[in-house]
């Protein structure tokens, strides 16, 4: 019988378990109720007996590794809802609830990761209804609570200690079942924890629930009232260990802190809500609850601290935080008498600046969150201001300002419906402080959220309101919510601290035109009306956000334009900051400059940004200029009055400080150096210049310091000629003005006084950081470096002749002991030689200076600074020159012995060591590393510079002395050049270091014997050869000195021993030297030495062996040796040029093809290798390879019809220059040189003028002028190029894009000049050959605008690439024009017929209007035969039928007087009938051009009568009168004045005429503004103003018409009235689809729309009153939107299995406009895409798109299935069925596949049915987007058909 009832009952249970995957759990109850009744069981049996099945569910699911799927989780939750039932049905037994948690609850909850969070939710519902209809809170405590606690402490890592003071409970153990400790020591442990999320979950849920609970609620509440809890309480216990656990968390990783602030703050702060003065007892102590929120603010302060993902999470903290305190306006029945003594965060300083951080933070939440903040802690609530609308009722009623436009009337309503109006009210009425805070969270948001119209609306009016409140009254910050919270803000201008963030947020705004607005109203601000309290601005606002702004280039449209680098926003910034500085103490004004300075370092500035930094620091230095005496004196007369008792009172003065604005300012210096425009520099060093002659002395500043700063200058403007020497001469030597700190003539001597002193310092052993007296190159650069410095400003500082004294005194004594010093201090004669050799170098600048200026050494203009200031007559440079050389000389024979002496280094080479020490073993060598000891290095380096220094001063010194006094010197250095290349090669390194170290001190000798060549230096070399006068005859003079040094160098290469760096050194040392051999016959033609009859210098054979090497080196040369190596080819060249053509030279046969040919590759390989940024090395290669000498040469251009080497050469470097602006710059300038000294050969470039025509690169190199003003090499590289035809154009477009064309249109109206000698009596082969190429040029460029595929084309958009090349070339045929010739005219005019009756813009059609009038004025035969039919030709387009006006009638008035009446007679009369043209734009055009023919060559009205005069002069009479008098033709003519006149078609083809009159605002190619643009721009305005005119009497018409209507009654007929309502309503809705608002429209709001009765006249009348038609329209056009959203098709296509954004875009287009109901996609993010943006065009926005990712398209499916909807796909399968013959149902959703591959196959199985489109062509598929849109179609014209 048990048998029987157990199989029966695990029958029903079976039964039943399968039943709940199919009940929904509102059925569960009544299923179980029958079940019971039926069977008789009881509820505990069959509580029992389900129970018993849920380890094997547990096990089941556990062994699943994907998630649950919806019918499993109905039965999960079906399943647990039944067991809860049983539960109440049991009756709420302690041991029944047990076994469910035990067995059921708790396993569940650990499964979470197999089901969604929505069946969690379920089953925590579930089983908290239980607990709570049952009271058995203790239940849960015991069995529940300690596990989930356990859980969390296990994911905090808590020690167990630790984890016992969370866990401690009150609970009373005979409630619990005998097993529960077994069960808990097996469930509490760490494996079988809960997951934290659910732990957490499931504990608010709990803690809400017994907070929410009836029977709970009063407990709590006496308990309250008695002040304890007793511990069997379950909410104070769980919500104490809640509060602690929580405040571990926040400081935990981000889950936990998601989870404390998702799950348990919340609970735990509406806990708070409701009892705000909680006292737990725990273990006898009492816990205050308020105490919590201190931890909470502590936890805050430390996630401030890290980084954004906390910091986010903190602001999440305090608004949770905050929601929880009661606002003064509502917390009246709350206890706060915990409260007050307890915390509250709103009065700590810290939390305010954590919210005025978060409202200028960079991410948009953290905005917001802090935003909410603060409007929380303020009492602002969302909806405050609603109520400010009914408070504007009077306020809006009032009359409109005069003056406003549509758009500040829009902006203004709007303001006020937001309560701006109210709050301007009562500011001006004298607001409480609340409401001046609306105010500003009212502009905080206009930032965030609004538009820019209402920002322009309310912005200036609210924030000058609040500064006037500012001045008026001062607690606005100290009220921030109430006189309780006013310790924070004592200072008096914390209202600049919140402002400072609307204007940062404004300075930051994404709309450039905001960004604009709050500038110009931050600087609009009249701070002078404030005084003191400016500097109450914060610094770190002006020095961050509003630096930041002033760098950004939308506030700076103006600059530069016309070559004036400033801005209004520049201007207003600088004033600013002047008022700001003029308020500030002086410690805090130099800290202050010296922060702004160094914002240099910190931003990255642009160059309006670099100027308006260095104007806001110079404006903030500056002195207060005031028109007063007495304020002036009030302020001590000096910039800073109180900073010199400041420095004397302490040693902290701003000496450190003004240390720093010192080197800000050289970095500012520095970085301006990288901008390309003279200019643009000088500018920027005048301001830093002013500043620091503002702030600092120079007696204050360091020596060091100050040199350094000094010499950051570029020289251009501080050497002698240089427009800031005088500023600077007057800074450094006192300028005697009355604000100067101290007297003029102490800081001079306190200057010269350092300078003197510098000598004796810098060659002090003290002066060296390293104690050892060893040295390398590093150390030897810095020292030249700073012995460069002091020379530089030692020369700006010396005044008049006893100034030098000193220096001269301190050469002549230590050159004296040069030697002697060098026994005891090593270094010592180093400095010295290094800063002799420093003022050498300075005495050359100033020689070069003086002589390329023309101007004396201190000159009484550079002293005349002031009237006081004293004259000194001091003598000119030759005196300074002869000084210097008098004391050189004096210590010459000196420096010579110590150079003897040190150079004995080079003699020992041979018996040096050969191992290396171990710190150099490591190195791989280098320029400055040296594999050499560090005690050889310095040996080597003293001879080195000794050597250096010896052969500059005596190159120097002979200058100005007689070469006889200086032999001694010469020889010596003669005689080392031979002792260095004749010594044997050392096969050790050590020693081939020596040799190299031995060269690199030849290198400055070699260059001193070139440029001092003397026939003492003959005699040395014949001395060396031992050769006799007679011997030495017809021998030449060099070739055994460059052979020899050659073959010397080469066979310490091939030795080997050197590192492949160390090799490339001596490479470089080795081109200097040939580089210096090579020039010695032109200094010796240039020093007046010519050689005897049959000597030379070079033999033919040694010229080729040099040529040979250094060809054969190009290809694997270093960067370093770049310029010497070309520099050689160059002279090589030259010399074999020369040799040709000279008896002084042997006999020599020059350069032949072969030899050019392996130069040009060479070369070239060498220049792809280097870096081509450099000037100097490009223009070296172009003067080198294309020499001057051999471009005459034709077989060097072109040999068997085939490119020579010079055209392959030019042809790559025009190629690579395409690449490379600056490399076709360079190549035009001197190309076009050549060509010019060579008309014959330019017939073979013809393709390279046309691609150089043709170019124009947008790029701009700002290096390139910097780097033409710094490097002397590019200077002399630039000199080295063919002079240009044009210096002056030259001049104004090397550096822009402009150049490479200019330079070919220069070329050939050069070349014009020559062609035009052609028949006279000059004429020579260069005439013809110039006539020639221009001819066949011209012809060229003609064929191709005809014929090209880009250069043809008609249609092509503004600015385009095509434009600019139809530009260019028209361009260069107008300036072609010279050379048309009766030969190919007929060719030149077919041509331009045809590109004139083609389409084209009105700025490539001036040009060719203006080449067709130069083409007719010299040919005037051709004008009757081909003009006069063309204009009688009126089907002809328009705008070519105006350009031939264009054309005829500038013929006609620039003529010559012989044909100026036949042109008037022919081409008149065909004009005249195109002033009735009913093109308009014609018409216009032609009554100009008629008007100016008749005004200036018609003749004047005769006195006769008009019976005598003819028919036709009569016409002309009046046709000219009425021109003159109608007032649309004066109007016209008024627009274009001046264009007429100003045209002449001569000037317009020259190339000063197209290039030299650039427009800067446009810059476009520079093309003016043609005369058919200005007319059609005419024309337009007009046409909008007529259109307007019109609008507004069809208005009165309409009026009129309305008013007629009045006096017709219509009926009483209410179904009429009804019917004429909805009429009226109807005509109200009515709107266009597109909506586009014209002109005239948006400018006039009095335009009617309908017409109707009385009614609606008078609904007419009242919307033109107000002012809102355009509103009624908007919302009957919403009204509209929203009818068709609700009539969408039961449509619903899925595109899930898509990935391209273009067709998902078009299918978005596609179901908008067919009104489908949704479309689907795996990702909705595609949405934010901007090419998914451009292509839907907002139809996202009208058609519902869902995201059904793939994984889940089958779920999605069978639930649409189940919905009743058809499930479709577009797909060939084999039984697809054609869409021509399928019938859709209402209710369809079309699965399209994959691009590529289709429909899968486990989705096609799930279809109803596969339809595929009919296809006839040979490609058997379509495009997915097509195939949707084709099928939707389908669908929706059967639709429509049923």
């Amino acid at each position: 019988m048990a048998t029987n009832e157990n199989a029966s009952l695990s029958s029903l249970i079976t039964s039943l378990s399968k039943s709940f995957g199919q009940v929904p759990l509102v059925a569960v109850p009544a299923v179980l109720d029958c079940v019971l009744a039926s069977t008789g069981l009881s509820p505990l049996t069959l509580f029992t007996s389900l129970l018993d099945t849920f380890p094997t569910l547990i096990q089941d699911l556990n062994q699943k590794e994907e998630k649950l799927d919806s019918d499993q989780c109905s039965y999960v939750v079906s399943l647990i809802g039944a067991l809860c039932h049983l539960l109440k049905k049991i009756g709420f037994k302690d041991d029944a609830l047990e076994l469910f948690i035990r067995r059921s609850f708790l396993p569940l909850m650990k499964m979470v990761h197999l089901f969604n969070y929505e069946l969690l939710n379920q089953v925590a519902e579930l089983f908290i209804d239980v607990v709570v209809k049952a009271n058995t809170w203790a239940v849960v405590e015991a069995n529940v609570v300690p596990v989930l606690l356990r859980s969390v402490s296990h994911s905090l890592g808590m020690l167990q200690n630790e984890e016992s003071d969370i866990l401690k409970w009150d609970v009373d153990s005979n409630n619990l079942v005998n097993d529960l400790s077994t069960y808990k020591e097996r469930f509490l442990s760490a494996s079988s924890s809960l997951s934290l999320p659910v732990s957490c979950h499931i504990l608010s849920v709990m803690l809400e629930a017994a907070l929410s609970n009836k029977q709970i609620a009063p407990i709590l509440k006496s308990v309250v009232a008695n002040g304890s809890f007793e511990g069997h309480n379950f909410a104070g216990n769980l919500i104490w260990r809640l509060c602690n656990m929580a405040e571990r968390m926040l400081l935990q990783s981000l889950e936990h802190r998601s989870c404390a602030v998702g799950f348990l703050l919340p609970i735990i702060f509406k806990a708070f809500v409701s009892y705000s003065s909680f006292e737990i007892v725990i273990h006898g102590k009492i816990c205050l609850f308020s105490s919590f929120f201190l931890k909470i603010w502590n936890c805050c302060r430390t996630l401030f601290s890290l980084g954004p993902l906390e910091r986010r999470d903190a602001y999440s903290i305090l608004s949770l935080y905050l929601s929880v305190l009661p606002c003064s306006e509502d917390c009246g029945d709350v206890d706060m008498g915990h409260e007050v003594e307890g915390f509250d965060i709103r009065t700590q300083k810290e939390f305010w600046d954590v919210i005025k951080r978060g409202l200028v933070d960079k991410e948009g939440l953290v905005r917001k969150q802090s935003l909410h903040i603060l409007k929380t802690a303020l009492c602002i609530t969302e909806g405050g201001q609603s109520t400010l609308v009914s408070e504007t009722t009077s306020y809006e009623k009032c009359s409109v300002p005069h003056g406003m436009t549509k758009r500040e009337l829009w902006a203004e309503k709007e303001a006020k419906s937001l309560g701006v109006g109210r709050i301007c009210n009562s500011i001006e009425s004298n607001c409480n402080n609340q409401q001046k805070w609306e105010a500003f969270v009212l502009l905080y948001e206009m930032l965030e959220e609004y538009g820019t119209h209402l920002v322009e609306a309310a912005w200036n009016n609210q924030v000058s309101l609040l500064l006037q409140s500012f001045t008026s009254y001062d607690d606005f910050a100290s009220s921030l919510i109430g006189a309780e919270h006013e310790k924070h803000s004592e200072s008096k201008g914390e209202i600049f601290n919140w402002l400072a963030i609307l204007w940062e947020r404004g300075f930051h705004h994404d709309n450039p035109q905001v960004r604009c607005l709050i500038m110009e109203a931050f600087l609009g601000i009249k701070w002078q009306d404030y005084g003191e309290s400016v500097n109450l601005v914060p610094e770190t606002f002006i020095l961050g956000s509003f630096l930041q702004g002033l760098n950004d280039p939308v506030h700076h449209k103006e600059f530069g334009v016309k070559g004036i680098y400033s801005s209004k926003t520049i201007e207003g910034a600088a004033q600013f900051l002047h008022q700001y500085a003029i308020c500030l103490n002086a410690r805090r004004r130099v800290a202050f400059l010296s922060n702004l300075a160094s914002a240099a370092k910190q931003l990255s500035f642009s160059r309006a940004g670099l100027i308006g930094l260095v104007e806001c620091i110079a404006s903030a230095a500056s002195r207060v200029r005031t028109d007063t005496d007495d304020h002036e004196a009030e302020l001590g007369g000096h910039i800073f009055p109180d900073i010199v008792q400041e420095e004397f009172e302490s040693e902290s003065s701003p000496q450190n400080g003004k240390i720093l604005l010192i080197d800000s300012l050289r970095f500012i210096i520095e970085s301006s150096k990288q901008h390309f425009n003279p200019n643009y520099r000088l500018r920027v060093c005048e301001k830093v210049l002013e500043t620091g002659a503002s702030v600092v002395c120079t007696y204050n500043v360091p020596l060091e310091i100050l040199l350094h700063f000094i010499s950051s200058f570029p020289r251009e403007f501080t050497d002698y000629g240089g427009s800031l020497r005088g500023k600077v001469q007057q800074w450094l030597l006192g300028c005697g003005k009355k604000h100067c700190t101290v007297n003029c003539s102490s800081t001079k001597m306190e200057l010269l006084s350092s300078l003197y002193n510098f000598p004796s310092r810098f060659t002090s052993s003290h002066y060296i950081d390293n104690a050892s007296a060893t040295c390398n190159d590093e150390d030897l650069n810095a020292w030249e470096v700073e012995a460069k410095r002091w020379a530089r400003v030692l020369f700006l500082a010396i005044r008049e002749e006893s100034h030098l004294m000193p220096i001269l005194t301190f050469i002549q004594n230590h050159g004296t002991n040069i030697c002697n010093q060098n026994k005891t201090l090593e270094l010592t004669p180093v400095k010295f030689l290094i800063l002799a050799t420093s003022l050498v170098l300075e005495l050359q600048i100033v020689q070069e200076r003086t002589t390329e200026h023309g101007i004396k050494f201190r000159t009484r203009s550079e002293f005349s600074l002031l009237e006081t200031m004293d004259r000194p007559s001091y003598p000119d440079s030759m005196v300074l020159y002869q000084k210097f050389t008098d004391v050189f000389l004096s210590i010459m024979e000196e420096l010579v012995a110590f150079a003897n002496l040190s150079c004995s280094i080079f003699s020992f080479r041979a018996n040096m060591e050969d191992s290396l020490p171990s710190s150099v073993k490591g190195k791989l060598g280098g320029p400055s590393q040296r594999r050499l000891s560090s005690s050889t290095t310095t040996v080597v380096l003293q001879a080195i510079t000794s050597m250096k220094a010896v052969a500059l001063i005596s190159s120097w010194c002979a200058q100005f002395r007689s070469y006889c006094s200086l032999n001694f010197a010469f020889s010596f250095f003669w005689k080392f050049y031979w002792k260095t290349i004749s010594s044997p090669v050392c096969d050790s390194e050590t020693g081939a270091e020596i040799c190299l170290a031995a060269y690199e001190a030849l290198t400055p000798v070699v260059r001193a014997l070139a440029s001092v060549f003397s026939p003492h230096s003959i005699a040395c070399i014949r001395e060396n050869d031992n050769l006799s006068p007679s011997d030495a005859e017809g021998k030449p003079l060099l070739d055994s000195l460059v052979l020899s040094f050659l073959q010397n160098i080469n066979n310490l290469l091939a030795v080997g021993v050197l590192v492949r760096t160390r090799r490339a050194v001596l490479m470089n040392w080795k081109w200097l030297c040939l580089e210096s051999l090579l020039s010695i016959p032109s200094y010796a033609r240039k020093n007046g030495l010519h050689l005897e009859v049959n000597n030379s210098f070079f033999s033919n054979a040694a010229l080729k062996e040099i040529f040979s090497d250094l060809v054969e080196s190009l290809e694997n040369a270093g960067e370093g040796s770049v310029l010497a190596m070309l520099r050689s080819v160059r002279l090589t060249l030259s010399l074999f040029a020369e040799g040709k053509l000279s008896s002084v030279f042997s006999a020599c046969n020059g350069v032949d093809v072969q030899m050019m040919w392996h130069l040009v590759r060479s070369s070239w390989i060498m220049h792809m290798s280097c870096n081509k940024r450099k000037i100097a090395p490009i223009a070296a290669l172009l003067s080198s390879v294309l020499h001057s000498s051999l471009f005459s040469n034709e077989h060097m251009h072109m040999a068997d019809n085939a490119a020579g080497p010079l055209k392959w050469f030019v042809e790559k470097v025009v190629e690579e220059g395409t690449k490379s602006p600056r490399t076709i710059r360079l190549a035009a300038l001197h190309l076009s040189g050549l060509w010019l000294s060579n008309p014959r050969v330019i017939k073979y470039y013809i393709k390279e003028l046309k691609l150089l025509s043709l170019y124009g690169s947008v790029a701009f190199d700002e290096d390139f002028e910097a780097e033409l003003a710094d490097s002397h090499d590019t200077k002399i590289e630039i000199s080295s190029l063919e002079t240009s035809p044009d210096a002056e154009l030259t001049e104004a477009f090397i550096n822009t894009e402009l150049y490479a064309r200019v330079s070919v249109a220069v070329l050939f109206y050069k070349l014009a000049d020559l062609a035009d000698m052609v028949g006279s009596t000059n004429e020579d082969e260069d005439c013809h050959a110039a006539l020639e190429v221009g001819k066949l040029f011209l012809l060229g460029l003609l064929d191709a605008v005809v014929s090209d595929k880009d250069l043809a084309k008609e249609l092509y958009k503004k600015y385009s690439a095509i434009h600019r090349r139809k530009i260019r070339a028209w361009q260069m045929i107008c300036v072609l024009s010279h050379f048309v010739c009766q030969d190919i005219v007929g060719q030149v005019t077919h041509h331009l017929h045809i590109s004139l009756s083609r389409n084209n813009l009105p700025s490539v059609r001036q040009y060719l209007e203006t080449f067709a009038i130069n083409v007719y004025l010299k040919f005037p035969s051709l004008v009757g035969e081909q003009l006069v039919p063309i204009l009688r030709d009126y089907d002809m387009r328009p705008q070519a039928l105006s350009s031939y006006v264009f054309i005829a009638a500038n013929i006609i008035l620039h003529a010559s007087k012989a044909v100026q009446s036949s042109h008037l007679d022919e081409l008149l009369p065909p004009i005249v009938p195109l002033l009735t043209s009913h093109h308009h734009s014609l018409r216009g055009f032609t009554q100009l051009l008629v008007y100016q023919v008749l005004f200036k060559l018609f003749p004047r009205l005769d006195v006769t009568t008009s019976a005598t005069k003819s028919l036709e002069k009569r016409c002309f009479e009046d046709l000219k009168a009425y021109l003159v008098k109608n007032s649309d033709c004066t109007r016209l003519r008024a627009s274009m004045e001046g264009f007429l006149d100003a045209y002449n078609p001569t000037s317009s083809v020259t190339p000063a005429g197209i290039f030299i009159n650039r427009v800067e605002e446009l810059e476009f190619e520079c093309v003016p503004t043609s005369l058919m643009e200005e007319v059609l721009t005419f024309l337009n305005d007009v046409r909008e103003e007529l259109r307007s005119s019109m609008a507004k009497d069809l208005v009165t018409i309409k009026n009129d018409s309305l008013r007629s209507n009045e006096d017709h009654k219509c009926p009483p007929n209410a179904n009429e009235g009804n019917s004429q309502t909805q009429q009226d309503r109807d005509v109200l809705l009515d709107f266009q689809k597109k909506l586009t608002l014209s002109k005239h429209e948006k400018q006039d709001t009095e335009v009617g729309l309908f017409l109707g009765q009385k009614a609606n006249y008078k609904q007419l009348v009242e919307i033109e009153k107000d002012g809102q038609l355009l509103d009624q329209m908007l919302q009957s056009r919403s009204l509209a939107l929203e009818k068709v959203r609700a009539s969408r098709q039961d449509f619903i296509l899925v595109a899930s299995l898509l990935d391209r954004i273009p067709n998902l875009a078009g299918l978005a287009r596609t179901c908008e406009v067919f009104k489908a109901a949704g479309l689907a996609v795996a990702d909705v993010n595609i949405l934010r895409d901007k090419q998914f943006q451009l292509i839907s065009v907002t139809a996202d926005k009208w058609v519902p798109i869902i995201e059904v990712p793939v994984n889940s398209m089958k779920a999605y499916l069978e639930k649409k299935k189940k919905e009743g909807f058809s499930i479709l796909g577009l797909e060939q399968t084999a039984n697809s069925v054609s869409l021509d013959q399928y019938t859709f149902p209402k209710k369809t959703v079309l699965v399209l596949g994959r691009e590529k591959e289709g429909v899968p196959v486990d989705i096609i199985h799930i279809l109803d049915a596969c339809i595929e489109i009919p296809q006839l062509g040979v490609v058997r598929s379509l495009n997915v987007h097509v195939s949707g849109a084709i099928a939707l179609w389908e669908y929706t014209r059967q639709q429509r058909s049923q």
